[in-house]
């Protein structure tokens, strides 16, 4: 299984229309559209899971291509840095 990151989504797009046009490339294990916790709107990205080999076509058939009228970045996701203190140096 591979997680990869889908960067400059339309703001409007759903997990549904992510997991369609994902899903062209194999089996979409699943999809998380990241939302504003506030507003609760989409902020732009997202992630997909998927069996590696699907995943490594979906990301090369993918990145660069259009959703609405923006163009997509899709890459292997990377582990989470800890940055418990926002950014912010404590010294």
């Amino acid at each position: 299984m591979k997680k990869f990151y889908v960067g400059n989504l339309p703001f409007t797009a759903t997990e549904d229309q992510v997991r369609e046009l994902f899903t062209a490339h194999g089996a979409v294990e699943s999809v998380a559209v990241i939302t504003d916790r506030e507003t609760g709107r989409p902020r732009g990205f997202g992630f997909v899971e998927m069996a590696t080999a699907d995943a490594d076509t979906a990301i090369s058939a993918l990145n660069g291509t259009t959703m609405g009228d923006r163009s997509l970045n899709v890459n292997e996701a990377r582990p989470r840095a800890d940055n418990r203190s926002g950014g912010r140096s404590f010294r």
